[in-house]
């Protein structure tokens, strides 16, 4: 997770651009902190899918075959 204290750049720099613009030393450090941000989700993101096990109302276990042979290579869900 990003820290608080970039979270509130990435916010105080939305809100300037949106009251008076940046500067191109403002746009870079933007862009940077969102790059950033993006891949931390997506990682987040990842992780919590790569958990996940998809059962259909009869107990049975339909995840789908990719999502298995992750789980399978990470050793979730006692995968074999």
């Amino acid at each position: 997770m990003l820290s608080a204290e970039k979270m509130n750049r990435i916010n105080e720099l939305a809100k300037k651009a949106k009251e008076s613009g940046l500067s191109e030393i403002e746009k870079e450090e933007q862009n940077q902190l969102r790059q950033e941000y993006l891949a931390t989700f997506r990682s987040g993101m990842r992780h919590h899918i790569e958990g996940m096990k998809v059962v259909d109302p009869e107990g049975k276990d339909v995840t789908p075959d990719k999502l298995k042979k992750i789980q399978k290579q990470k050793g979730l869900h006692n995968r074999k």
